[in-house]
């Protein structure tokens, strides 16, 4: 948090959960009275980590973290790309063969 508040300055409020670790760290850096907390203030933050915990969720179904981060590291630079470049139909066919060419890495 220091390092953000460094680089980009003091912003008017900073918007959080009712989590102590964030009152404790801002009374710290001395902008505890930017702090929002309220019951729905919180939910536009949530939000934007949804892609990330859709992602997360489906990565526990790896046993060990070398195969999950060979996966991530594949999967996060083909999947970003390869949609804005092949039609619907192609993107799909790829998507589908994709589990069996792990599978036949895998083994």
């Amino acid at each position: 948090m220091k390092r953000a508040l460094k680089r980009h300055g003091s912003p008017e409020a900073i918007t959080t959960d009712g989590l102590r670790s964030y009152g404790a760290a801002l009374t710290e850096l001395g902008a505890r009275e930017k702090q929002e907390v309220g019951r729905w203030a919180n939910n536009r933050v949530e939000n934007s980590h949804l892609p990330f915990r859709r992602r997360d969720r489906a990565m526990l179904r790896f046993r060990q973290m070398r195969t999950l981060q060979k996966f991530a590291s594949v999967h996060a630079n083909v999947h970003n790309h390869e949609r804005q470049l092949v039609n619907r139909k192609t993107y799909k066919q790829r998507r589908s063969a994709a589990p069996a060419q792990w599978q036949a890495l895998a083994s």
